[in-house]
């Protein structure tokens, strides 16, 4: 058995908050730098240039990349032969989402209620994640989540006649009927399968692989090479002002069904696919 501190996971998580605020990584941008050499729109290419320009501002002045700071959201692989000292393992990683956001100078975004509306003024309580895997180590991805591509995301209830041709249809249209306001160029995350709740979280959990890393399976590596295509011929382009670049990667995760069941979830990112990750 292995012991962890609340300390030690308080101050690697504060940590990854702040950078994940203004580090995009890699991954984005070089995508963003091949869409802009294929994208037919002198006026897309501009705002792709602005994109990146904007990337680069954030990390050397490590400042916002986006002004929406998002609700952190924390996927926490947690070993089996862990044990955690010091104190209670979710009230740490809130402890360390709430310094995080007061000393990266942060906007808080989260209220204490729905409908009340009143905000609680240090970005907490996140939205945590935890999956018992084996192994005497701890995985924390810490991705913030901000409100206006979170707002373009929708979970259906298939039929399961409606089949893959249904599952395409509706993907498609989602990021339609989205156009600009997700920030385009956009990453989409797909959740297939599982249940209700299940299948919104493969959606989100989608979106936390590299853009161009396709799922192992070659059905859907390939369904997602396929979705890509038929989403860049939409026209919505950069911030919807038109373009052959409206999503840098589609990412579909699956699971097993009930027999009448097809759920699909779509999660909508904008081009600030903000998450870093720490291991313990």
């Amino acid at each position: 058995m292995r012991e962890i501190s609340t300390n030690t996971i308080i101050d690697a998580v504060r940590k990854i908050t702040i950078e994940a605020s203004y580090d995009l990584g890699r991954d984005v941008i070089d995508a963003v730098k091949k869409a802009k050499e294929v994208e037919e729109s002198p006026v897309a290419r501009g705002i792709l240039d602005q994109v990146l320009a904007n990337a680069d501002i954030a990390k050397d002045e490590q400042a916002p990349m986006c002004q929406d700071t998002g609700l952190a959201v924390l996927f926490v692989e947690l070993g089996q032969d862990v044990h955690i000292v010091g104190g209670d393992l979710k009230e740490a990683l809130n402890e360390a989402i709430r310094r995080g956001y007061t000393d990266g100078y942060l906007r808080k975004s989260v209220l204490g209620d729905p409908i009340e509306r009143k905000n609680t003024g240090d970005n907490t309580p996140a939205v945590i994640h935890v999956d018992i895997v084996p192994g005497d180590k701890m995985h924390i991805v810490m991705a913030p989540k901000g409100g206006g591509s979170e707002n373009m995301s929708e979970v259906r209830m298939m039929k399961p006649s409606d089949g893959i041709e249904g599952v395409k249809e509706f993907v498609i249209d989602r990021v339609r009927r989205s156009g600009g306001n997700p920030c385009p160029p956009i990453i989409v995350g797909v959740g297939i399968g599982g249940t209700f709740e299940k299948v919104a979280y493969l959606a989100k959990k989608a979106l936390l692989r590299e853009v161009g890393d396709r799922n192992p399976n070659r059905f859907y590596a390939n369904l997602e090479l396929e979705l890509l295509e038929k989403i860049n011929r939409l026209g919505i382009g950069p911030q919807g002002l038109g373009g052959t670049t409206t999503a840098l990667d589609v990412h579909v995760e699956a699971h097993p069904c009930h027999i009448a069941s097809l759920p699909v979830a779509v999660n909508t990112q904008c081009h600030a696919a903000r998450h870093k990750e720490v291991t313990l």
